[in-house]
Order: structure tokens, then sequence, then C-alpha cells
């Protein structure tokens, strides 16, 4: 159970980092309202304090963090930008998710 709060806190992390990303390219690159700006600094501020919530040393948690952004990423690019995944970017999510679960989940020295 651990485990799945761990993935969702980190993908809930994810989409926080990728939604305060995507918005002010909206705004820079296709024109759209500065006001989504806002929005954007809102979704940043909830991602780095989602951060603090995560329960392993900061350094620890940027690092297997790196693999669920990967992941979560390649989805926002399916879903939301509507770019057909290759077998290479399923291949390489599930490495890096690996790599997230093998520093995510190590066992916790006493």
């Amino acid at each position: 159970m651990e485990a799945l709060r761990i993935f969702l806190l980190f993908a809930v992390t994810a989409v926080a980092e990728i939604i305060g990303c995507y918005l002010p390219w909206l705004v820079l690159r296709q024109g759209k309202s500065p006001w989504l700006l806002l929005p954007a600094a809102a979704s940043l501020a909830l991602f780095a304090w989602l951060l603090t919530l995560h329960p392993s040393a900061a350094a620890r948690t940027y690092a297997a963090y790196g693999g669920m952004y990967i992941a979560v990423a390649l989805l926002w690019l399916r879903f939301v930008e509507g770019i057909a995944l290759t077998r290479w970017d399923a291949a390489g999510a599930l490495i890096a998710l690996t790599g997230m679960a093998i520093i995510a989940l190590q066992p916790v020295a006493r």
C-alpha cells in the first residue's frame, strides 16, 4: 500500500509540474492569454509543496521523481498533445519507472 501511495504522489507531483510548464509554453509559443501564467504559477507552487510530502531525503526524492516525470510527460504527449507514442517511448518509460521504484522503495536503513 505504501508503494501505491508513493507512486500516486509522484504522479500527481509530475502533473503539477507539467501543467506549470505547459501553460507558459502556450503563452510564449502559441500566443495564448497571459492570464494562463497565474494558474501556471499556482501549479508550480503546488509542485514544490508536493515535493515536500515525499518521505525520503530531498535529493533521493528528486532522483526517483525523474523516472515518474518521464512516464507522465509521455502520457501528456499522447493524451494532451495527441502524438502517438513509439515502442521506444514505452521502453524508456518502463526503464525510468523501474529506476524510480528501485530508488523510492529501497529498504530504510535503521
